[in-house]
Order: C-alpha cells, then structure tokens, then sequence
C-alpha cells in the first residue's frame, strides 16, 4: 500500500465538502438528459448503472470485478481514472479514455467484460437471480447495464471538485449510509484524497490535472 504525503494541495482533502451536495447533484445528475458520448483524450464523470437498479454489486466479489477490468484497462494505457465509487447498484467515475481497446472503445470493454464476469460469477455461486437480468435480443441473452450511461465533460476545476466530492459521499447518502465516514468504504477514492492512502494501483491525482 503505497502512502501519499501531500505538502502543497489546498484543500487536502477531496475538495470543496459543501453542505447538502449530495441532494443538490442528485437532482442535477438523475434527472437530466442522459448523454452516454465520450471523446477519447478528455476527462468525464461517468455513471453506470445495474439493469433495473439491482443490488447486483452489494457483494464485495462483484465489486472486484469492476476493480480488476479498471486496473486492467489502465496497465494497458487505454484509460486514466482520477476517482470512482462502486455503490451497489451504481458506479460513478472520473476517468479519462486514452486510446481504442482495439475495435471497441475503453468504456465499451469495459461494460462488456464487467458483464460477462457477472454472468461467470452468477452461474458459479447457481445464484437464482441471474433470471433477473434475462433479456430477448438477437446478440445476447442476458443484461447487466442499463443502457442510459451518462458522461459529463468535465472542463473546470469547480466542476470537478463538485463530482470529486458527490463520489465519495455516496456511501454516506440517507438512502445507503454503508459508512459513517466516507474514508472507511473501501470501494471508493476517497481514503486515497483524504488521507494520501492509495489502496488502488490505477488511482491518479485529479488535483495536478487543474
């Protein structure tokens, strides 16, 4: 585990922890126009979203996967991630896309292989509720993403310190409370700008992109 000491980011911390920022970004994010569209080369808070809102990644086995396909894409110079929080039905990340995973684009791969590797883990625990995500298409008999992605540009260092913040105070919202300080949920960024813990290989400093 490699620890971070920082001397010169103001603030240290994840950034602005403005009151009631969770409601207010909840409200902007949920019921906005969804825009899945990302350019490779620019940076975006991107959301993903389990097919019907299922808890799917309650388990910390399914979270691993979403963990391993991220320090995968990124030892492989196809995406940088900045910040990101795997909630039980959702993720949230700040990332930026580098280059094509071949023919497929980085965030295609990804949502591809996290679903197959779902579908593995499912039949190897003879889970029932992989009945849940049956679909009937011509290309695939099962879904485990909802298809409403959404990506923000983020081109501001406000505006990305407010995403910064929204991510790590998901697992405090009234809905979950998982943790009651946000540095103890282990699937999150938050431990890594709060503290200069980087529990996450593929993590990358958003403070020396602005």
């Amino acid at each position: 585990m490699e620890v971070l000491v920082f001397t010169d980011c103001k603030p240290k911390g994840s950034c602005l922890h403005e009151p009631n920022l969770l409601l207010k970004m909840k409200n902007g994010i949920f019921n906005q126009k969804r825009k899945s569209y990302i350019e490779i080369g620019e940076m975006f808070f991107w959301t993903a979203t389990i097919n019907n809102w299922q808890n799917l990644l309650f388990q910390n086995q399914y979270k691993d996967i979403i963990i391993n396909s991220l320090q995968y894409l990124s030892n492989n110079n196809k995406i940088d991630v900045f910040a990101f929080v795997i909630m039980p039905n959702h993720i949230h990340l700040i990332w930026q896309t580098k280059e094509m995973n071949g023919k497929e684009t980085p965030q295609g791969s990804f949502l591809k292989y996290t679903a197959h590797e779902f579908k593995k883990l499912l039949i190897a625990n003879n889970d029932n509720s992989l009945k849940n995500y049956a679909v009937t298409a011509t290309n695939k008999n099962f879904e485990f993403w909802q298809r409403d992605s959404l990506a923000i540009h983020l081109k501001s260092k406000e505006v990305a310190y407010q995403k910064l913040d929204y991510i790590h105070a998901n697992p405090l919202s009234g809905k979950w409370q998982l943790v009651k300080d946000m540095c103890d949920y282990k699937y999150s960024s938050a431990q890594y700008y709060e503290q200069g813990v980087k529990t996450f290989p593929f993590l990358k400093d958003l403070r020396k992109e602005f």
